[in-house]
Parts: structure tokens; sequence; C-alpha cells
């Protein structure tokens, strides 16, 4: 099984993604609500990937995307982040992100994501 972090300073949203990760046959091996905690749970659980939420406090999710990518150049990150924050979204492709998802997050495009990633097929 898949082991996901999910890094979102919004409790109901880590646990929205990670209803939908487990449905898509991930586990969630960790969550964080800053991107300190991201940095410091990725090096210790190196799961295989990792949900960054772009805007938090503490740590803001593109200075965590490079400092997890410092350690672990391969690693699988998908941002996730409001439409209007185009510029990041960019910015974090840009850093090594392999996709993104926009807030308020559709569950069948979240599924879909995580079913070519390695978890069970959508609808599955």
């Amino acid at each position: 099984m898949k082991r996901i972090l999910i890094v979102d300073d919004a409790l109901f949203m880590r646990k929205m993604i990670g209803g939908v990760a487990a449905e898509a046959g991930w586990s969630v091996v960790g969550e964080a609500e800053d991107g300190a905690q991201a940095v410091a749970l990725y090096e210790t659980l190196r799961p295989d990937l990792v949900t960054l939420d772009l805007v938090m406090p503490v740590m803001g999710g593109l200075d965590a995307l490079r400092k997890i990518r410092a350690l672990d150049p391969q690693a699988q990150i998908v941002v996730v982040s409001a439409l209007d924050q185009k510029e990041a979204l960019l910015e974090s492709i840009e850093g090594g992100a392999i996709d993104f998802v926009v807030k308020p997050f559709q569950r069948e495009r979240v599924l879909s994501l995580l079913g070519k990633l390695g978890g069970k097929a959508a609808g599955a």
C-alpha cells in the first residue's frame, strides 16, 4: 500500500484529503499543520507522496517543498492551494511538485490523481 503525508493547516482539509486517499487505496502515515512539521515528518517517514498546502503558518508550502526536495530530490509532492495562488502554484511546479489540486477540490479529481500515482484506480 502506498503511503501519504498530508500537510495543511486546516484540520478539516487534512481529514477530507485523508478520506479520499484511503478510498484510493493509500495509507495516511502522517499529518502536519505547517511546513516545518512537514519537513520533519518527511525526513522520518519518507512517504511515497506528500500533499502540501501552500499557505500555512510557521513555514509556507514553497519553503517546505524546497526543503523536502533538498532532502530527497525524488520526493513526490502534490501542492494544494486556492486558485488565486497562480504564481505560487507555478513556482511550486517549477520547484519540483509533480501536480497540483485547487481548493475547494473536487473529490473525483483527487481520486483520479491518487489512482494515477499508485493507488487503486478511481472508482475501483
